[in-house]
């Protein structure tokens, strides 16, 4: 099957495109690295040609942070929504679409709002669709996986208030086989939350990252909120997830039932190992059942 995949090049869809390549489809990879901009493609015109060929369209484009260059309304929501529109005038009927937990009536950042414009944009297409909304996606190779890693290895580990903020997080090889289950499956024009079979606290996570690296236990440090909120606005031009929204999104957490990605995976969500994160989806399929 060819098939167009955008932000090919990132996290989740690079390990996409691997397992995609490795299945035996062909990848029409749709990125800046492969000279596509999506601040230039917000019109269904401009996708048609990248259209033809094409049996689906997989959209892993994701920003955490916002730049003068990168802006969520454009990538998250005015390009993919053309993508999609497209897709309806060419007929390529197989649409996928990487969106996020909590991208629903609870949302309230500029991240989550971008996102769910897109999604009912597509849901109200006369598509085969399937709206996948991953929660904390961790493996290696991920943004937030990378930097929370070295928050872990601080002498201190700190934390927001209390730090028992809810995170559900999930093995990148989980998005990747739904994505790919997500190509074939007859139940399509469904929307699925991908999460991991297991809550817990913020604080808890940091710890197992820190474990995970060889160390002992070490100090918490709370910081309270306002301080918090004060400190990512100064440091939110150094690193795309100190945005003041990334905070507020930190401290309202999400989770949710695990019990749908159960039933379509055939499978429950892989079982934390600390070795997982320092794996790729590759990697982590090729020592479980994926």
């Amino acid at each position: 099957m060819n098939i167009l995949l955008t932000g090919a090049t990132g996290f989740i869809g690079g390990n996409v495109a691997t397992a995609l390549t490795q299945s035996g489809h062909r990848v029409v990879p749709a990125s800046r690295r492969t000279g596509l901009d999506f601040l230039r493609m917000t019109a269904v015109a401009d996708w048609l040609p990248h259209l033809h060929g094409i049996k689906a369209v997989i959209n892993c484009v994701g920003i955490i942070g916002e730049t003068r260059q990168q802006r969520f309304a454009a990538l998250h929501r005015d390009a993919p929504i053309a993508l999609f529109q497209a897709c309806a005038k060419a007929n390529v009927r197989r649409v996928i679409q990487i969106s996020a937990l909590g991208a629903d009536d609870s949302a309230f950042s500029a991240y989550h709002l971008s996102k769910r414009a897109a999604d009912q944009a597509l849901r109200a297409l006369d598509l085969d669709w399937c709206v996948l909304r991953p929660s904390l996606t961790y493996g290696r190779g991920g943004t937030s996986n990378d930097l929370f890693l070295r928050l872990a290895r601080l002498p201190v580990l700190p934390l927001i208030g209390d730090g028992q903020q809810t995170v559900q997080p999930v093995h990148i090889a989980d998005v990747v086989v739904t994505v790919l289950r997500g190509l074939q499956t007859k139940v399509v024009r469904q929307s699925l939350d991908i999460v991991g079979n297991e809550s817990l606290s913020f604080a808890d996570w940091l710890s197992r990252m820190r474990a995970a690296q060889g160390l002992p236990p070490a100090r918490r440090l709370h910081v309270p909120p306002r301080l918090a909120q004060a400190a990512f606005q100064m440091l939110r031009h150094v690193h795309p997830l100190f945005q003041p929204d990334n905070l507020r999104m930190l401290l309202a957490g999400y989770h949710a039932d695990s019990a749908a990605i159960t039933a379509f995976l055939g499978r429950p969500p892989l079982p934390f190992s600390p070795s997982l994160f320092f794996a790729d989806a590759r990697e982590a399929c090729s020592w479980t059942t994926c």
